[in-house]
């Protein structure tokens, strides 16, 4: 893979182009954006994935559900159906996308809703009987057709986006200056220990504007792993099988390394869809941990039941309270 992308570096210039005009385009009103009169936000990122945006939007959903009502907008990457779905009883990660469907999951008097078109996913919740009063859109910050009211930027600690170059050869969707839409840049999956000189040398290079607010962040990792009917501590654990199908399992494999866990890792691509085989595979092994994204893609195969669990994880922010506060300052 690395090598096909030193060979089409050659294409790099003219995807930068591209999407440099795009963006001037929207920037100068030639191509339109859409507003609505409603808090929209939108998270995102400049690469094409791995920065956290599902732990941010429901960092965000547990900060708002109890005030007002919430409702995420997602595409549903890798979804068997078309156009705009309703999460509702007979959803799942098939028809719905996997990410949604560990939303519409985990969080009761939420509406969660996917549709590759934006405009009309957010005029399809509007129309509701109970239509929401903020929708948060997940990995949106290309999608400009939708103006958002508030834009927050992800970019992971271990690919920040001022040393990567777009695609091909790299992974940024669009070229770096369009990070000057975000109003909070957040820097994802730090280490704990991170120090002020470093954010403040990685600020520095981020270039943030005098109206962008900068924040980092760490994954938390539950001290319990969860499946269908058991809560087991993570450190009485036996040697397992990890299973992901992420973007990056190497925060991941670090934690449970670090806490001196045996286990086996079988690594998929991002949002795999497993196969009869696979399953058969995973059916052969004593204990399955995995995350909870994959982990609702398996859960439905019976087979594998007992021997499932996932390991919950939640967003920290270093100081969560200032950014909590710009966010409520925005919606209320």
């Amino acid at each position: 893979m690395k090598i096909i992308r030193i060979i089409l570096f050659p294409f790099v210039p003219i995807y930068y182009v591209v999407t440099w005009v795009r963006n001037w385009l929207y920037d100068k009103g030639i191509k339109s954006s859409k507003s609505y009169n409603l808090p929209i936000i939108c998270v995102g990122n400049l690469s094409t994935g791995g920065t956290g945006k599902t732990p941010m939007i429901e960092y965000l959903i547990r900060l708002l559900k109890d005030r007002t009502s919430v409702a995420t907008l997602s595409r549903g990457y890798k979804r068997i159906t078309e156009g705009f779905v309703l999460g509702d009883d007979d959803a799942t990660a098939d028809t719905i996308g996997d990410e949604p469907y560990q939303f519409y999951r985990k969080f009761e008097g939420i509406e969660v809703a996917v549709d590759g078109d934006r405009q009309n996913g957010i005029e399809q919740l509007l129309a509701l009987d109970n239509k929401p009063e903020v929708i948060l859109l997940d990995d949106a910050f290309q999608h400009r057709k939708v103006k958002a009211g508030f834009n927050i930027l992800l970019t992971s600690y271990y690919n920040l986006y001022f040393t990567d170059m777009v695609l091909p050869t790299g992974n940024l969707r669009e070229p770096r200056s369009g990070a000057k839409r975000a109003d909070i840049i957040v820097v994802t999956k730090c280490p704990k220990d991170i120090t002020e000189a470093e954010k403040t040398k990685i600020e520095s290079k981020l270039k943030i504007r005098s109206r962008q607010k900068l924040f980092f962040s760490h994954i938390g990792y539950s001290e319990n792993v969860i499946s269908k009917n058991k809560k087991l501590e993570l450190k009485s654990l036996p040697r397992f099988t990890l299973v992901t199908g992420i973007a990056n399992a190497k925060p991941l494999v670090g934690f449970l390394e670090e806490k001196g866990l045996k286990f086996d890792h079988v690594e998929y691509p991002d949002h795999y869809s497993f196969r009869p085989n696979d399953i058969e595979m995973l059916t052969e092994k004593e204990m399955i941990l995995t995350t909870e994204k994959d982990y609702v893609r398996l859960s439905d195969n019976e087979s594998l039941e007992a021997k499932l669990y996932y390991l919950p994880i939640e967003l920290i922010i270093d100081d969560g309270t200032v950014f909590d506060e710009a966010i409520k300052a925005f919606v209320y």
